[in-house]
């Protein structure tokens, strides 16, 4: 599956992070998060730690773009420090944020900006990457392979 004529995908930077904050507040709020102040306190709170992140170089992300030059869809990789493990040789690639605009959706950009993500692990030697899924990426995510694991959680 290739692009839709005319979109184009290319690497975010820091001038961008209006737009990737507000990915991630949207994509939350599809996941049925409709608390705006806390959406709101969140986003205020991403946007700082991703400035540090992206400006760090542990933060990649990528941008979707429209033939009319609006963005579409992005998708991020946390590369996080992982100590030695029975998985993997080092730091894990955590995909995250990935969120197409309504208006945009069921037209393999998605797929696209996963497919990149994944091609640049392999070319940096991220050998384990991983994900948390929402019910409509789930089919996604497993049409390319990823599994399920047994990871558990304890909120405090």
């Amino acid at each position: 599956m290739s692009l839709p004529e005319g979109f184009a995908i290319r690497r975010a930077s820091t001038a961008d992070l209006d737009t990737l904050v507000s990915h991630r507040r949207a994509m939350f709020h599809d996941m049925g998060y409709n608390d705006e102040v806390a959406l709101d306190s969140m986003s205020a709170k991403f946007r700082v730690w991703l400035l540090e992140h992206m400006n760090a170089g542990d933060y990649q992300a990528w941008l979707a773009s429209a033939p009319d030059g609006s963005i579409a869809a992005g998708a991020g990789l946390w590369l996080m420090d992982w100590p030695p493990h029975m998985i993997g040789k080092g730091r894990r690639g955590n995909i995250l944020n990935v969120y197409t605009n309504e208006n945009f959706r069921r037209r393999g950009l998605a797929r696209q900006l996963m497919e990149v993500v994944v091609q640049w692990c392999r070319k940096n030697d991220i050998d384990t990457v991983i994900l948390h899924a929402s019910a409509t990426g789930k089919g996604l995510y497993e049409a390319m392979g990823f599994a399920p694991t047994n990871e558990m959680r304890l909120r405090m």
